[in-house]
């Protein structure tokens, strides 16, 4: 039997060390694609204890640095290992605006494009029955593409709950519109959307004066980062979900995404403007799917 090989991103936060853990119960090979490698190195050890699975490997990559996002891929070409499940679970929610040095939004560049150009030039080395999992939000109900999106995240001042909630609609679009094109290309890979909820990860902290009455009045009320995973494992893994692509999950169910949203005016252009933004910053994708 071929190995199976997964990738995660931010395999070593939140929910992140759960799903590596799960993938690397069943016997898959790992690669956790991390920004803080000592903490990654930590959760990697755990894991390996826990399910004496010793084919983990951590590998450095920044998603709000496109060349450190192009480098992690060029290894991997290199190396044209073939990869059955590409775990999109790294997020972020900052407290201000942060622009990167590609002229990003800090948020878009780490919710949305890095997982973008990931997927698209990872494409060509998918297995057949290749599983991509996208995690979003169910705040995506309320973001908003507007043209402001990649530099600023937002029209008008910048906020970071809509900012959040652009780049988590942004994502949705992207896996409805990767699905519908891989249909067309009749391929096998599926790719779906998770929606783990309300999750206690450190991503809620908002470094506010009231971080320690949430801690005490709403932390204990929402989902374990265990139960926020759940969801993405299962798309991962179970056989039920087999050839099912371009939908949203939550808690491991099929989630009823609004019409408008599944016909969203915005998908293709969006689709086209990353495209192009892309390509106005030197990175050529594989010419997988048109």
């Amino acid at each position: 039997m071929e190995k199976r090989l997964a990738i995660i991103t931010g395999a070593d936060g939140g929910m992140g060390r759960w799903i590596t853990q799960a993938l690397a119960k069943e016997r898959i090979e790992i690669i956790m694609a991390c920004r803080d490698i000592n903490n990654a190195q930590l959760v990697a050890d755990t894991v390996r204890k826990a399910t004496n699975n010793g084919n983990i490997e951590i590998r450095k990559i920044d998603l709000s640095d496109m060349s450190s996002v192009c480098e992690f891929i060029q290894t991997l070409r290199t190396e044209n290992r073939r990869i059955s499940f590409l775990m999109n679970n790294a997020g972020i929610l900052t407290t201000k605006a942060r622009p990167t040095k590609d002229g990003l939004e800090t948020l878009v560049s780490v919710n949305y494009i890095a997982p973008y150009l990931l997927t698209r030039s990872l494409l060509p080395q998918m297995a057949e029955n290749a599983r991509i999992v996208n995690t979003v939000s169910c705040t995506y109900a309320i973001g908003k593409i507007t043209p402001e999106f990649f530099s600023n995240g937002m029209k008008g001042t910048f906020h970071r709950i809509p900012a959040y909630s652009n780049t988590k609609l942004a994502l949705l679009l992207f896996t409805q519109e990767l699905a519908r094109r891989l249909q067309e290309k009749n391929s096998t890979i599926a790719v779906n959307a998770a929606d783990p909820g309300i999750v206690s990860t450190k991503m809620i902290k908002m470094n506010e004066w009231f971080d320690p009455l949430t801690d005490i009045f709403f932390r204990p009320f929402i989902k374990r980062p265990l139960e926020g995973a759940s969801t993405a494992i299962a798309l991962a893994l179970w056989s039920k979900f087999e050839g099912i692509t371009g939908k949203c999950f939550a808690d491991c169910q099929e989630k009823r995404v609004p019409t408008e949203i599944l016909h969203h005016s915005q998908q293709l252009p969006l689709w086209n403007d990353t495209e192009a933004w892309l390509s106005e910053h030197g990175i050529t994708l594989p010419e997988f799917i048109r």
